[in-house]
């Protein structure tokens, strides 16, 4: 992966779009699968991939719809589906998008692999394909994600600094995402380049589609296989996995030892105050979708995207991909005012309910 620098503010991403250039820098053949320009009333497909994870319907989605709407004056229609952690669902869906005739194609893939013949069926019927969140394979014309690989090595590096001068005084447990999930890969990558040399890693597993009753399962596993007086840590690749984690240790009378994850769910930025969870990675679900909103119409409108992404990623099967990598933060219950309160995420009175107060009331979180 190339990567340029990329600074993005959490709040907002303001971002003028061009009015004239050419789409091959976005992939694909310009003479034969190029959209006719148009003008704001554009049809735009957007799929995402489960609703297991609480991000996708709660801010995603409704982020993506309200920027495309903005871009257009009101006179875009979004076309929706959710995959539910479906890839053969997900392919179908595709072939719905084409069939509807949509001008551009926001996808988040279920697995990034398996996709690869409907995004190149979309792009044969002249439909350019934004890749969100995952890298899917396939003629893609734009992407955008956070860093992927800055988000493990976050994750990594708030767990020994939580385990401090214990870091070798026993063994951690990894518990990674899905691998159909090619961000799964870069979070480990970034994780373990962290963790190496510093730590004893006990047992690591690849979580099958990142549900926390599998985690749960594995961590069960894990703790049958190390011993629970053995146990120091946890990285957990997302928060979902982390309450699984968490309920198995709890059941096996682990406590107090740090436990990573991801996305800032609220159950998540609660068991944080609490104590049961050390962290999250905060990421900014607002930058991201403004720029896949951005980059699907412009490219719905034949724009050009090059005042819109300055980045460049490859893929196994495209390379120089137009871009935009979003900056994350490790949240712990030190930062709560300053990231997911302070961007209107959530509210204290929505964090704060019945048990926390008391925790977030000794925390300042208002």
């Amino acid at each position: 992966m190339r990567r340029a620098a990329v600074a993005v503010a959490a709040g907002a991403m303001a971002i003028s779009l061009a009015a004239c250039g050419s789409a091959e820098e976005a992939g694909g053949d310009n003479d034969s699968t190029a959209t006719a320009a148009k003008g704001d009333d554009i049809k735009v497909g957007l799929l995402l991939p489960e609703n297991q994870t609480a991000r996708y319907e709660k801010f995603d989605r409704p982020l993506i719809e309200e920027k495309i709407k903005e871009l257009t004056n009101g006179k875009a229609t979004v076309d929706y589906n959710n995959a539910k952690q479906d890839a053969n669902l997900q392919a179908q869906q595709v072939d719905t998008m084409i069939t509807n005739k949509v001008d551009v194609l926001i996808l988040d893939a279920v697995d990034a692999k398996a996709i690869k013949n409907s995004v190149q069926k979309a792009v044969d019927a002249g439909i350019k394909v934004v890749a969100y969140d995952r890298l899917a394979e396939g003629p893609i014309s734009a992407y955008t994600s956070f860093d992927n690989v800055q988000v493990g090595k976050t994750q990594g590096e708030a767990l020994l600094k939580a385990l401090g001068d214990k870091a070798k005084d026993g063994q951690i447990v990894m518990m990674n995402g899905s691998v159909t999930d090619p961000n799964a890969a870069m979070f480990k990558e970034g994780a373990h380049s962290a963790l190496d040399g510093k730590v004893n890693i006990g047992k690591e597993y690849d979580t099958k589609e990142w549900k926390p009753e599998n985690a749960n399962s594995n961590m069960e596993s894990a703790i049958s296989a190390i011993g629970k007086d053995k146990i120091i840590g946890v990285y957990s690749a997302n928060d979902g996995m982390a309450g699984g984690i968490i309920t198995a240790l709890k059941a096996a009378g682990i406590g107090d030892i740090p436990v990573t994850g991801q996305d800032a769910e609220l159950a998540a930025v609660q068991r944080i105050i609490a104590g049961d969870q050390y962290m999250s990675v905060y990421k900014p679900y607002a930058p991201e979708a403004s720029a896949a909103a951005e980059m699907a119409v412009a490219l719905a409108q034949g724009k050009s995207l090059d005042s819109i992404a300055k980045d460049k990623v490859d893929s196994d099967s495209a390379k120089a991909v137009p871009s935009v990598l979003v900056d994350v933060t490790s949240l712990t219950k030190d930062n709560i005012n300053d990231t997911v309160i302070k961007d209107g995420v959530y509210t204290a009175a929505e964090i704060c309910t019945g048990k926390y107060k008391a925790a977030c009331d000794k925390l300042g979180i208002k």
